[in-house]
């Protein structure tokens, strides 16, 4: 006999079951509620950039002097 993986909604904590069509969520609602959370930017990714290049790039446009476009 096979187990059934089963999460809580990440939404409103019901038990949701893998054959749920909204998997991982317990129906499309939650799934909407989630999605807007992350475009209203409540939900955010704060690991730090560990990526050499990326960093450099940062620090680069760090050191750049500010430009005014007034001057055109």
């Amino acid at each position: 006999m096979a187990s059934k993986k089963a999460l809580r909604c990440p939404t409103c904590r019901t038990l949701v079951l893998e054959k749920n069509p909204d998997y991982p969520f317990c129906s499309d609602r939650c799934r909407r509620i989630d999605l807007g959370k992350w475009a209203s930017g409540d939900y955010r990714i704060s690991s730090p950039i560990l990526d050499p290049e990326v960093l450099e790039g940062l620090a680069e446009h760090a050191r750049r002097p500010q430009r005014d476009n007034d001057d055109d």
